[in-house]
């Protein structure tokens, strides 16, 4: 398939055949999955994957790239290409009458986007594996304390299991990219670990919490919490957001649900 990478879609296109047979083994797809691959590209992985679950959906953005895919996939299955904006895509509805598997190699200008629009449909997913830059992976993985530790590590770790699972070097991609690459499973809990009142306000509490990451809380928190009230929940007002663990982050989310209630 000879396709210019387009900047504008931020491709990088997978090409190294020990990282593409890595990639479907770690995944493990089966006959029976819902498999749905995010950005396709020239079909390093659809192939494979279409080949091991004998049906596919795809969300691919760029046109062009889409005739050769089928090109490519003829015959190896029944393959489904979504021409639409991953962004902007109802996963929900692609569902049917089973969770899906999402799978790719996400772009790197939106994949923190994608991530939360994806953890809000959580609900309808089984597990999604992807290729991200490192640094996005670190970050999702990140434990209290650790300077990687911020919104998106508690956020996708409310919804979900992560697991870190290798890192890819930029000779594995064309054009290959300035950073390396991670493949990372997140696995949506099937019981959350906490429980909130308002998911809605634990967002807020989150992103106002690591809004400025040198603020203690009681200085990040005005206008939602006082001093004495996140005292009250066994949070130290001195303390700043990137010691505080998830149940932490969920006692001061139920507290600000109740004074605005």
């Amino acid at each position: 398939m000879n396709h210019r990478p387009r900047k504008r879609f931020g491709q990088n296109f997978l090409h190294d055949p020990g990282i593409i047979n890595r990639i479907v083994t770690v995944i493990g797809p089966r006959r029976d999955d819902r498999l749905v691959e995010i950005g396709p590209g020239r079909g390093a992985i659809t192939l494979p994957l279409l080949q091991a679950a004998g049906r596919l959906q795809v969300v691919e953005l760029d046109r062009d790239l889409i005739e050769p895919l089928q090109t490519r996939c003829d015959g190896a299955g029944e393959l489904s290409v979504i021409n639409a904006d991953a962004l902007k895509t109802d996963f929900c509805a692609l569902s049917g009458d089973r969770k899906l598997r999402v799978v790719g190699n996400l772009p790197y200008n939106i994949s923190t986007p994608l991530l939360f629009h994806l953890l809000a449909q959580s609900r309808c997913i089984a597990d999604m594996h992807f290729m991200l830059q490192k640094e996005v992976v670190d970050r999702l993985s990140a434990a209290p304390g650790n300077g990687q530790y911020g919104r998106l590590s508690v956020m996708v770790q409310y919804r979900c299991e992560v697991t870190p699972l290798f890192s890819i070097g930029p000779g594995a991609f064309q054009p290959a990219p300035k950073v390396d690459s991670a493949f990372v499973r997140l696995k949506p809990w099937g019981t959350l670990p906490v429980t909130v009142q308002d998911e809605v306000m634990l967002g807020q509490i989150v992103r106002q919490a690591f809004g400025q990451r040198r603020k203690t809380l009681r200085n990040a928190l005005r206008g939602l919490l006082d001093e004495a009230q996140i005292r009250s929940v066994d949070v130290d007002p001195a303390a700043r957001a990137e010691v505080l663990g998830i149940a932490d982050f969920a006692r001061l989310a139920d507290l600000a649900s109740g004074q605005q209630a």
